[in-house]
């Protein structure tokens, strides 16, 4: 794939023309969380038939999985290991990229609650959990929350983590704390990782096993507190979880075994992390590609010692190279479509690649566009203001980028 086809141009304008009518007037409402995003991204699912697609995706996907538990012959299963929405890779991407470029917060709340939250639950979960959880889930009638990061952990998720369960009886009693959580302010359904607590103080804390819950709001002893304060990402809520002696049964244990076959929590997780890395490429790509076109627009218009500034060179180096980054980055989602569309799921280190390199770039892209402005670039009023702090969060979202160096590397020495 060398660029987008005549179908995925049709697209990307029907979701400009959604975006110019129905999120840009509501920028300003949306920072300052004045909007909620949710009504605004199911208005979407809802305009392009996102809903009705996944819906009859998962359908298709649940008969098959009650069909196997019946005893019907075991189809080979795909790698990706879930239901399946055929050639519709380009059109997620399209519709990422173009919603980063004005809101990179609603990307966010999606992407969290699908790609992560439906999709933990869709890869590890029973089939009666399945049916339970992710039909208001996969539509977007529902939110989900993810909930891995804590105050001691951060990029040492697994190690550092505190929140813990014990048995008691047939159930679990949940304690402990999680921050960081995109969503948690009006998450539905939260997906929870915690420790097993056994008693044995013979194991070392960062070594227990890490089990996964599906909690569902309102549950006794679960608080979701009010959003934080954030440098940037404003559209998408982000706040803190508390688990005060929350008792979960063992419906809500994702597979309902401590011994799941696909081992414990961390692999879900780490699963999780190849996704959410890879799709830190096609944000950054939507925010280089919306500094170029502002920078381009306002070298073009924007005069000084009686000329357009596009007429000094260094001007046109700052342009050049924003084009470079975005050529890149575009090859890397390029990459990740075809990856999808054969089949093949990239390594972590790979992951960690595209997150570290796209985020760097758009970062750079957005300074240098604030950088070109002068002074109106540091005002609210010409948007790169935003884009710029939006990008510095991809340096920091889905694990900061000095652990992706280190993916990098291992990856590289384990070969």
């Amino acid at each position: 794939m060398i660029e987008w086809s005549e179908t995925d141009l049709l697209i990307q304008g029907a979701v400009r023309e959604f975006i110019d009518k129905e999120i840009r007037p509501h920028t300003d409402a949306l920072e300052s969380g004045e909007m909620s995003p949710y009504p605004l991204i199911r208005k979407l699912f809802a305009s392009f038939g996102i809903d009705e697609l996944a819906r009859e995706a998962l359908d298709k996907y649940l008969a098959k999985e009650a069909a196997r538990a019946d005893g019907a012959p075991k189809e080979a299963k795909k790698s990706g290991g879930g239901f399946e929405m055929s050639g519709q890779e380009g059109m997620a991407i399209i519709l990422v990229k173009e919603l980063s470029a004005v809101s990179l917060g609603l990307v966010a709340s999606v992407g969290v609650s699908l790609g992560l939250g439906a999709a933990t639950i869709l890869q590890r979960g029973t089939l009666d959990q399945k049916k339970r959880w992710l039909p208001d889930l996969v539509t977007f009638d529902k939110v989900a929350a993810w909930a891995l990061t804590e105050p001691d952990s951060g990029s040492d998720a697994f190690g550092g983590m505190k929140s813990s369960v014990k048995r008691d009886g047939e159930d679990y009693i949940l304690n402990g704390q999680k921050t960081f959580i995109t969503n948690s302010p009006d998450a539905d359904t939260i997906v929870v990782y915690a420790k097993l607590d056994e008693g044995n103080s013979a194991v070392d804390k960062r070594d227990r096993k890490v089990l996964t819950f599906v909690l569902d709001k309102g549950m006794e002893g679960l608080t979701q507190p009010p959003a934080f304060k954030k440098m940037g990402m404003n559209s998408s809520p982000t706040g803190e979880l508390f688990f005060d002696n929350v008792r979960v049964g063992k419906d809500r244990l994702l597979g309902e075994t401590e011994d799941h076959k696909s081992g414990d929590g961390r692999d879900s997780a780490k699963s999780g992390f190849v996704a959410e890395r890879l799709g830190v490429g096609a944000l950054a790509l939507g925010i280089i590609e919306e500094c170029l076109r502002l920078s381009t627009d306002y070298a073009k218009n924007r005069k000084l010692w009686g000329q357009e500034i596009g007429r000094f060179q260094l001007i046109q180096l700052k342009l050049a190279k924003m084009e470079v980054a975005r050529i890149n980055v575009q090859n890397m989602v390029f990459r990740t479509i075809e990856m999808a569309r054969a089949g093949k799921v990239p390594s972590l280190a790979e992951s960690s690649a595209v997150k570290w390199y796209a985020s760097e770039a758009a970062t750079e892209v957005a300074m240098e566009a604030v950088q070109l402005f002068g002074g109106n670039g540091y005002m609210r009023e010409y948007r790169v203001e935003q884009l710029a702090r939006d990008a510095k969060s991809l340096m920091i979202y889905a694990g900061s980028n000095e652990i992706q160096i280190t993916h990098v590397a291992k990856g590289l020495l384990a070969g």
